[in-house]
C-alpha cells in the first residue's frame, strides 16, 4: 500500500507542477500566510523532506540542497524527477528489508525519539498531503481551480 500512496503522491505532484506552468513566476513566489511561505518553496519543501527521511533510512547523505537555490519552476521539476526516482528505487528495492527497522531521532529539546521504518514512510506521504491542502487553498485565493487530489478517482 506505502508504494501505492507514493505514486497517488507523485501523480499529483506532476499535475501541480502543471499547474504552476499555468501562473506566473511572480505569484509563484509571493509571500503567502501558510506552508513554507510561497508556492514554489512549498514544493520545494515536500520533495526534500521525501530525500531527507528516505536518506536517512538508507543511511546516505542527502543531496545539500538549499531551499535559496530553487529560483525556478524548472529548478523544482529536475529536483522532483530526480527525488522521485531516487525514491522509487529505493521503495522496489529495501522496502520489505526495511519496514521492520527504526530509526532513533534527535529531537530539538536533546531527547531521542525511536521511528519505526514504515511509520517515517507514512509520515512522508501525509507530510506531502497536508501541504497540497495548503497548494489548493492558495489556488483559490488566485481564482484558480487547484489539482484534483482525490485518491479514488486515480490509479495507483
Amino acid at each position: 500500500m506505502i508504494l501505492k500512496l507514493f505514486k497517488y503522491n507523485w501523480q499529483v505532484r506532476e499535475e501541480w507542477l502543471k499547474w504552476c506552468e499555468e501562473i506566473t513566476h511572480e505569484e509563484l513566489v509571493k509571500q503567502r500566510v501558510g506552508g513554507m511561505g510561497n508556492i514554489l518553496h512549498t514544493l520545494f519543501h515536500v520533495i526534500h523532506c521525501e530525500e531527507l527521511w528516505v536518506n536517512q533510512i538508507c543511511e546516505e547523505t542527502a543531496i545539500e540542497k538549499n531551499v535559496e537555490s530553487i529560483k525556478t519552476l524548472k529548478d523544482v521539476q529536475e529536483y522532483s524527477s530526480t527525488i522521485k526516482n531516487s525514491t522509487f528505487h529505493f521503495l522496489n528495492q529495501h522496502i520489505e528489508e526495511k519496514t521492520e527497522r527504526s530509526l532513533i531521532f534527535n529531537l530539538k529539546n536533546g531527547k531521542t525519539k525511536e521511528f519505526s521504518y514504515e511509520k517515517i514512510l507514512y509520515h512522508i506521504v501525509t507530510h506531502e498531503i497536508h501541504h497540497i491542502g495548503q497548494l489548493s487553498i492558495w489556488a483559490r485565493e488566485l481564482g484558480k481551480v487547484p489539482v484534483n487530489s482525490d485518491f479514488l478517482i486515480r490509479e495507483c
